[in-house]
């Protein structure tokens, strides 16, 4: 399973990757066309606004799987490992209910702006707000996983909290890299 996710997730961080050359790109092009050829593409701009939009909320769903937010896990490591399990359910309890909201939101914005399309390329509004949906449930997907790592598997909170380390995660990777 965890080969799949893997595999899952490394397709999402090379997603962001297009993404962001694809921004750079017709940024790019744009304004080398308005500079050199006093014209541009008004598609290129929301396009390359869209990217963004996805590279940021791809990212974020990311960055929870890893644990790279902003976290204060002083306050849990400072604390006995009963208050500590109690305190990360509480954590994992509100980032659930946030991004329930989060989603659900971004369900109804999507469907408000379904039929409404960008001006230049024609694209549904709901494209942007629709994001919103898929990271809120994988984020909470993702929660959910890491209670039945606590609860089932019995992973220590101070594992649970631990920044994931990709390359150090694979080694063989790291050292088919040269970067040992």
């Amino acid at each position: 399973m965890h080969s799949f996710l893997d595999k899952l997730f490394r397709g999402v961080e090379i997603l962001i990757g297009v993404f962001l050359a694809t921004m750079i790109a017709l940024t790019l092009l744009n304004v080398i066309m308005r500079f050199v050829f006093n014209s541009g593409f008004a598609w290129s701009e929301e396009v390359a606004r869209l990217c963004f939009i996805y590279l940021v909320y791809l990212g974020t769903i990311g960055a929870f799987r890893d644990n790279r937010h902003l976290g204060v896990e002083m306050v849990i490591e400072s604390v006995k490992p009963t208050v500590a399990k109690v305190l990360y359910v509480v954590i994992q309890g509100i980032v659930i209910w946030m991004m329930g909201w989060l989603a659900l939101g971004s369900w109804h914005l999507a469907l408000q702006n379904i039929n409404d399309r960008w001006v230049a390329t024609q694209f549904p509004r709901a494209l942007v707000s629709g994001v919103g949906l898929v990271t809120g449930i994988a984020i909470i997907l993702i929660a959910l996983a890491n209670l039945y790592r606590l609860f089932v598997q019995r992973t220590p909170v101070d594992e649970l909290l631990r920044i994931r380390d990709v390359d150090a995660a694979n080694p063989a990777e790291t050292a088919g890299r040269g970067l040992n």
